[in-house]
């Protein structure tokens, strides 16, 4: 189950307040507030076009709101871009995975942060492959990744392999001196079973690691079994926002569809 800590106590890793969002006439986003704390799996639900997607990329940097603010660790910033949001320590993992199929497991958890070769060879740009796999399974093994060995080419792992190894390499991202945040769009919908207890396990070993995690998905009991608290978005308004503890299924289908009036009517 979903654990229950006390990190929204602390300043939030993640908060924006009051974020409007529109396209021309149509309103995308109203008045949002919505946080999440180091340590904690918030659940981001609603039906297609309620909005969680904008809302997404708002956190993601891909785009700028048009009034509102967000707050990383505290501190009012805006994002320009992608990059700004990524140097934020905010890491978005899409469904694509982005992962370079041909190359072993260790070379995709290093792209970006490669580990090179000492003296002239490192100049000159060589990569330490045995340092780089060492590397990579340690981190695999802080996250408690039980994943196939680091030297096999992406295109062999399953389906739930390749996403646990692409929620590695965005774990590894932004584990350092101050957790980051990991926004999770939709990380099991291809997966079975077996392979979404897998991706669910890691994601609250990231979040005992002190990561902040939002997790979009459709996938009510995933929701309800990994996330501390879960927020409801209906045509761009947010109607709902509590612990997972004090809601059931029944109740959060009720507010995706509309058919209970909003916590904040």
């Amino acid at each position: 189950m979903a654990h229950d800590n006390d990190s929204t106590a602390a300043t939030p890793a993640l908060d924006l307040r009051a974020v409007d969002m529109h396209y021309g006439f149509v309103r995308a986003l109203d008045a949002i507030d919505f946080h999440v704390g180091q340590g904690e799996v918030v659940g981001l639900l609603g039906d297609n076009g309620a909005g969680k997607s904008t809302l997404l990329k708002i956190m993601s940097g891909a785009h700028r709101p048009t009034s509102g603010t967000i707050a990383v660790h505290g501190e009012e910033t805006v994002f320009s871009s992608p990059g700004a949001a990524t140097r934020a320590g905010i890491q978005m993992v899409y469904q694509d995975l982005a992962l370079v199929d041909a190359q072993d497991i260790s070379t995709n958890l290093s792209i970006g942060r490669e580990v090179l070769r000492k003296g002239p060879l490192g100049w000159l740009g060589f990569v330490d492959r045995k340092a780089q796999r060492r590397r990579a399974q340690g981190e695999l093994d802080q996250l408690g990744v039980r994943s196939a060995a680091v030297t096999r080419p992406v295109e062999m792992l399953s389906g739930g392999q390749r996403q646990v190894v692409a929620l590695a390499r965005s774990a590894t991202r932004v584990t350092g001196d101050r957790n980051g945040v990991l926004l999770l769009d939709e990380p099991t919908a291809a997966l079975g079973y077996e392979q979404t207890l897998q991706v669910q396990n890691l994601i609250r070993r990231m979040a005992d690691q002190g990561i902040a995690l939002v997790l979009v998905t459709h996938n009510l009991p995933l929701a309800m079994q990994v996330c501390d608290r879960i927020a409801v978005l209906n045509r761009g308004r947010k109607v709902a926002d509590l612990p997972t503890s004090e809601t059931d299924n029944d109740q959060l289908v009720g507010w995706i569809t509309g058919a209970r009036a909003s916590m904040f009517a």
